[in-house]
């Protein structure tokens, strides 16, 4: 069963559905257009085409999915279809120009994107979640509305509908998209987010660095000047193929971890690679520069069970890697989990030879949020770096959504953090899609954060401490963990023993990745910093003392759903696409999970149970006037490929899961509507 994933109205019926009201699609409106040479662009001036709206934001890994789904339909329909991403963003960072600008080239954005800073055209077509997309036919109505990943056959499907109708009735216009490349960046290196301080003579040389050299598809081999550049590795072109550095491919490597040298040997390569949309783990060998391909197919993985053979196995948008108790543990964003891999050794004279390796799930359900104790029913939200303690006890892991440092170790070594602690943003009962999990034995842990909506720039005591979307981790000699607080363009520094964080440094361009360097005391001097956004390195002096900020805590800017307190009507929307049917032959193939933060938000209705409909009954005794809650709601629905000619669902037919989470910041108004309609994927 393939599946798609996460983030968004009427249950779907085998009976005649009842026509529809047109619905004319709304004017777009933003601070300014990125990809169109300066141009505004209007739904008039895209009469006759296919519109397709990606609301989208820089920081969420699902959206960063479907904009790689999308590049084929791009190139399919290229002269009937426009694709407009309208950025609508999360954090504050992401609400910047800057941030804007750097995302568009970050992740490849090949189309006209409206910058949507004040969610002015988000609230317009009622999105509730990234990703979420909206096809407005030709003749300027909305069609359809859909939210999460893996919808690009459905979309084929439609598009293939919409252009025979249009081109019959005359209203479809053929011609070129109003695409228009922004300038390259003049720098040397294309957003950059990986360093890695080389041991010395590991290539043939002193010492130096490796650099994701990310947008550029490439790895880059420093000098420690962190200028002079020794080799590039892979041709730049995005790919998935093994070899020296002249002939191999990446696309867009991200976190880099060095073996211990007794493993390195045994293994036969150096470096891991997280090679983030090629979904793939990939090993380098220093000596020579080669690449081999470690785990991964090159496929996204799109099914409920992990774990095998590590060539067979289907990944997701791998981060970071790290090598921690004698195995390499794998930052899985794009299902919210850790894995590990278990690498095979080195073939004959040392050749590196990948079969035989072995990935398994070690912490986390796929659960998106903020959730310690056991690693089998930990929650985890896009971890992005990982390091592991000098000791080697100790996993460091960031978690960007929460904004959030957290540990994961031997359950028998646990000794701080807040095992057992309270649920954030989510609760038991939105314990679905569980992967089979081999992480007993291990605990997880947290320090810093609160939850998918809370972020901020605070330092002080751990608990109360705030940080926005952090993208980076290193270790101090002194066992305090210094973070690359990337949406605050600052790095902080978290002490164990006084359970506090400082800031170290601020002004920084998205910061990513940073390394200490030691003086000849072992003491930390300086630290080399990836600053993203500016595509550039940077050294700093380590500051004799760090700062305390006292700022204020923030949350995600979505304006809250006004809703009645009392009975409410949930209703999630999910028609099949075209030669797809809901596969009832073993029961109801849908699936509604719902819970409220507060618990008490929610007086009925919560839990889990079949269908796409739920009676829920708000209890407004359990917020304060004005006060905000969230309702999160995770649904499924399985659709099969229907028989062209009958309808039926073949004995063998191939089935899609279709999945999505929704966070929804709702408020009480007594003259609130009394209804909630949520797409998954709505007509």
């Amino acid at each position: 069963m393939t599946s798609s994933v996460r983030d968004h109205g009427q249950p779907a019926s085998s009976a005649t559905p009842p026509k529809r009201t047109r619905v004319r699609a709304p004017e777009l409106v933003g601070r300014r257009w990125v990809g169109t040479g300066g141009a505004d662009l209007s739904l008039a001036d895209l009469r006759g085409r296919i519109v397709l709206l990606d609301f989208w934001t820089s920081c969420c890994v699902n959206c960063q999915h479907v904009l790689d789904e999308l590049r084929e339909l791009e190139h399919e329909f290229a002269d009937v279809l426009v694709v407009v991403g309208v950025h609508s963003p999360k954090f504050a960072h992401e609400g910047t120009v800057e941030a804007v600008d750097a995302a568009v080239l970050r992740w490849d954005v090949r189309h006209p994107v409206l910058d949507d800073p004040q969610l002015t055209t988000w609230q317009a077509y009622a999105a509730r979640a990234w990703p979420t997309l909206t096809v407005i036919d030709p003749e300027g109505y909305v069609v359809a509305s859909m939210s999460g990943e893996g919808h690009a056959h459905g979309l084929g499907v439609l598009l293939r509908e919409l252009v025979a109708e249009h081109e019959a009735k005359g209203t479809l216009r053929r011609g070129d998209a109003p695409y228009v490349p922004p300038p390259a960046p003049d720098s040397a290196f294309a957003l950059p987010t990986a360093l890695l301080r080389l041991p010395a003579g590991a290539d043939g040389q002193p010492g130096g660095y490796l650099l994701s050299d990310t947008a550029h598809h490439q790895l880059v081999v420093l000098d420690d000047d962190l200028e002079t550049e020794r080799a590039r590795i892979g041709t730049g072109e995005r790919g998935l193929v093994d070899g020296g550095p002249d002939q191999s491919r990446l696309s867009e490597p991200v976190g880099l971890a060095l073996l211990p040298p007794d493993v390195a040997a045994r293994v036969g390569w150096d470096v891991a690679v997280a090679d983030s949309t090629n979904h793939a783990v990939r090993g380098l060998r220093l000596a020579d520069l080669s690449l081999v391909t470690l785990a991964g197919t090159g496929r996204q993985l799109r099914r409920r069970e992990g774990g095998g053979p590590a060539l067979e196995q289907d990944l997701s948008t791998p981060l970071d890697t790290a090598w921690f108790d004698d195995q390499l543990v794998i930052a899985m964003a794009g299902v919210h989990q850790l894995w590990a891999l278990d690498p095979a050794p080195a073939g004959p004279a040392g050749a590196v030879d990948a079969t035989g390796g072995v990935v398994r799930v070690l912490a986390g359900t796929t659960a998106e949020g903020l959730r310690d104790g056991a690693a089998e029913q930990a929650w985890f939200a896009q971890t992005g770096a990982l390091e592991t303690s000098a000791d080697g006890r100790r996993l460091w892991v960031l978690d960007s959504e929460t904004s959030a440092l957290r540990w994961l170790e031997r359950s028998g070594d646990a000794a701080g953090g807040e095992v057992d602690r309270a649920v954030k943003d989510v609760d038991d009962d939105r314990m679905a899609n569980v992967l089979p999990v081999a992480g007993a034995g291990y605990e997880v842990g947290s320090v810093v954060g609160t939850g998918l909506f809370e972020f901020g720039l605070r330092d002080g005591d751990a608990g109360q401490a705030l940080l926005q979307h952090p993208l980076g981790v290193a270790l101090l000699p002194d066992g305090s963990v210094v973070v690359a607080d990337t949406y605050n363009g600052a790095l902080r520094r978290y002490d164990p023993l006084e359970h506090e964080v400082t800031t170290l440094a601020s002004d920084l361009a998205e910061p990513t990745a940073v390394a200490v360097e030691l003086d000849d005391d072992g003491r930390a001097a300086t630290f080399a910093v990836v600053e993203s956004a500016a595509s550039r390195l940077t050294r700093l002096q380590v500051p004799a003392a760090a700062s305390k900020l006292a700022g204020e805590a923030q949350r995600v800017k979505r304006p809250p759903t006004p809703l009645a307190p009392g009975p409410v009507a949930l209703r999630v929307a999910f028609t099949p696409p075209t030669g797809q049917k809901l596969d009832h032959r073993w029961g109801d193939p849908t699936r509604l999970v719902v819970s409220s933060s507060p618990e008490g938000l929610l007086s009925g209705g919560a839990g889990d149970a079949e269908g796409l409909t739920r009676d829920l009954v708000i209890d407004p005794s359990a917020l304060a006037p004005g006060a905000t809650g969230v309702l999160h709601v995770s649904v499924q629905a399985a659709a099969c490929d229907g028989d062209p000619v009958t309808g039926e669902v073949p004995e063998f037919a191939a089935c899609h899961l279709y999945q999505q989470d929704w966070g929804i910041p709702v408020v009480l108004d007594e003259a609130g509507p009394s209804a909630l309609a949520l797409d998954l994927r709505g007509a």
